[in-house]
């Protein structure tokens, strides 16, 4: 294992001087930003409408050959309950053909648990995977793996990672420029809280290497489910969900190697999954409920859903509003991935009842500060 070393200087300086664009003023972005909708959003609709179980949670998205989309879920009576299953769709390049199930948690000796968190994932050359994890809750789970040849019509059967291994437990991986995978990870037990580390692939996903766990920094912050951006040469953000009211920023100055102590970004939180990418023109995007919990609370409203950009990491601009009306559940745990087209595909939780699918042309956003 490579523990998270402690990185000092400026890098330490700059994690905690991130985000310096105020909550309040972000919300005032926020009630400007539908002005930009009809320009931006070339794409939206539900991906399982007729789903055969009454709550879907957690998706992913990937594009396997140029205009081919594969998206996946689980589904099942409600979160942590015995029948939540992996579910897949597929895009032919006009539609989402109907999803199937294609993992679940049943066990040898007969018993059975719930599936969580799938995530695809796929390089340019290889198959594609699903992650997942599987157990009677997220301080229990396991970490396993599928994948296939054929761009999500048919899996193999599944692998399990090898413990402390989760693989990556909400988001993407990436792939740095020496061809490493690179995935955030973490995990939710106890004594120690929510804690989030790294896991790295130099072989094409054959073995992985834990990195962490990451320092949870001078206010302690309980932080998973990250996503990673580029900031040029070796050096490297992650976002992070906490249950502190605010997103958590770590950083790597040597390709993920190592990460300074978690600290907070300046981005709120409500304790709910984010996504983020660095788009293909430099500039880094993020798709976040723009909330935070109330005082006392560690969770708070998960609406709005908001894009974000920035040209550096650390200053934010509010320029999108995806979704706004008030839910009980909200609109939650976003996907995002750029096409070979330069469109931008974002999946989310709807009220947890659906999969909702939208498209976003960035050319379209305003530009980042």
């Amino acid at each position: 294992m490579i523990v998270a070393m402690r990185l000092c200087g400026w890098l330490g300086a700059v994690a905690v001087g991130l985000g310096t664009l105020s909550v309040a003023a972000m919300q005032r972005q926020a009630a400007a930003a539908p002005a930009v909708r009809d320009g931006a959003v070339k794409v939206a609709g539900f991906i399982n409408d007729g789903a055969p179980y009454p709550e879907c949670h957690a998706s992913t998205i990937v594009e396997v050959s140029p205009g081919r989309l594969v998206a996946a879920w689980f589904g099942g009576t409600r979160e942590g309950a015995p029948d939540v299953s992996i579910w897949v769709a597929r895009h032919d390049g006009t539609r989402w053909l109907p999803a199937t199930k294609v993992a679940d948690g049943r066990q040898e000796d007969g018993t059975r648990h719930p599936t969580w968190n799938p995530v695809l994932f796929k390089a340019a050359a290889g198959p594609l995977f699903l992650f997942y994890k599987v157990g009677p809750s997220p301080s229990q789970w396991w970490g396993l793996f599928k994948t296939s040849t054929d761009g999500g019509a048919t899996w193999s059967e599944a692998q399990r990672l090898a413990a402390p291994l989760l693989g990556p437990i909400k988001n993407k991986p990436v792939v740095l420029a020496d061809g490493t995978w690179l995935s955030a990870s973490s995990t939710e037990g106890t004594p120690t809280g929510w804690r989030a580390h790294f896991e790295a692939s130099r072989d094409g996903g054959k073995t992985w290497q834990f990195i962490g766990p990451i320092d949870k920094g001078p206010q302690s912050l309980e932080a998973i489910q990250g996503s990673v951006l580029f900031l040029g040469g070796d050096r490297l953000l992650a976002l992070l969900r906490t249950r502190n009211g605010v997103l958590a920023a770590t950083r790597s100055a040597d390709n993920g190697r190592t990460w300074s102590p978690l600290a907070p970004s300046g981005l709120p939180n409500p304790n709910s999954g984010t996504d983020a990418l660095t788009l293909r023109d430099g500039r880094h995007l993020l798709v976040f409920n723009n909330s935070r919990p109330a005082a006392g609370r560690t969770s708070g409203p998960r609406y709005p859903l908001n894009v974000a950009l920035s040209g550096d990491g650390e200053r934010w601009d509010v320029v999108l509003t995806i979704e706004s009306e008030p839910r009980p559940h909200g609109y939650a745990y976003p996907a995002v991935i750029q096409a070979a087209d330069g469109l931008v595909h974002i999946t989310y939780t709807w009220n947890r009842q659906r999969i909702k699918h939208v498209v976003i042309d960035p050319a379209a956003l305003p530009p980042s500060t």
